[in-house]
């Protein structure tokens, strides 16, 4: 039996205008920073080792410390640098617990110290540690060393979502592991998408973690079965290229997608409500003070 095709500008459909633009999966991304100048720290003490086995045993035992030194300080600095980028993605972020930059800072001038006292001159490297200790941190800077958005946010609550929140990444990492053994960057890519809709979830909950509850069921229950179901599409689609399968599991993927949007929409309408009701009581009483003030439009939107 014949099918009809038809398209997004197919006659009969509805325009553009109508239409949701397809969301980019790097909309709301910013570049990783953790590259680059981070990883060109791992090949700076690469010189030490030919260095190290060519030196009497004190000096194979400094020259390997100091290369062991360096090489820890530049997996602290491009960690310290990935928990940048996530806490200033966040509106509502805690400060890093251990300040990884600061702590790669030192650890480059400790192993430019050990590198250097070999001969037995403990000024030079001295210098050479104090004055590397002072480039790494103008180069790479400090960490964030205090909360953002805290203010006025129940600390309990926010440890709340923080937990769930961890947890749902969790999730989230496992499908984009799961789907990458099926060898295919389009399903990669479509699983991105799906997975930034959810984020957009998880920082209106950061927001305002009141809104935990009514998220609750999509952070875990059909989160964890997209999960599920992404795992076992995975194994089925990389070993047998099933086109209906593929084409099942990219339904699901676009219900879920929607139902996130609905549920993030639907979250944010709810704010923008209760701030409505903060204005009218605050009118109120203004005006009961005697205090007249102008007529101001809703917030959501609704006319006057």
């Amino acid at each position: 039996m014949a099918n009809r095709f038809g398209g997004r500008y197919s006659p009969g459909t509805p325009g553009p205008e109508t239409v949701a633009p397809p969301r980019h999966p790097f909309q709301g991304r910013r570049p990783a920073r953790a590259a680059g100048r981070a990883n060109a720290m791992f090949f700076a003490p690469l010189p030490l080792l030919p260095r190290a086995f060519f030196s009497d045993p004190a000096g194979l035992a400094l020259t390997l410390g100091a290369f062991g030194v360096l090489i820890l300080a530049a997996w602290l600095t491009r960690e310290g640098l990935r928990a940048e980028d996530a806490w200033a993605a966040r509106k509502v972020a805690r400060r890093p617990a251990l300040p990884r930059k600061i702590l790669g800072s030192g650890l480059t001038g400790a192993g430019l110290l050990l590198a250097g006292i070999g001969g037995g001159d403990w000024l030079a490297p001295a210098i050479y540690a104090v004055l590397g200790t002072a480039l790494h941190s103008f180069a790479f800077g400090l960490d964030p060393l205090g909360d953002k958005g805290m203010e006025g946010i129940d600390s309990f609550q926010q440890d709340r979502v923080a937990r769930a929140i961890e947890e749902a990444e969790k999730h989230l990492a496992t499908m984009s592991e799961a789907i990458r053994r099926a060898g295919d960057r389009g399903l990669e890519a479509r699983v991105e998408r799906f997975q930034a809709v959810v984020r957009d979830m998880f920082r209106t909950v950061e927001e305002d973690p009141r809104d935990l509850t009514a998220a609750r069921r999509y952070l875990v229950v059909y989160l964890l079965g997209a999960r599920d179901a992404t795992v076992k599409f995975a194994d089925l689609y990389g070993r047998t290229r099933d086109v209906t399968a593929r084409q099942d599991y990219e339904a699901l993927l676009g219900d879920l997608e929607d139902n996130f949007a609905a549920r993030t929409r639907a979250l944010i309408q709810d704010d923008r409500t209760d701030l409505d009701v903060e204005i009218e009581v605050l009118r109120d009483r203004l005006q009961r003070d005697g205090i007249r003030t102008a007529p101001v439009a809703p917030i959501s939107g609704e006319n006057a």
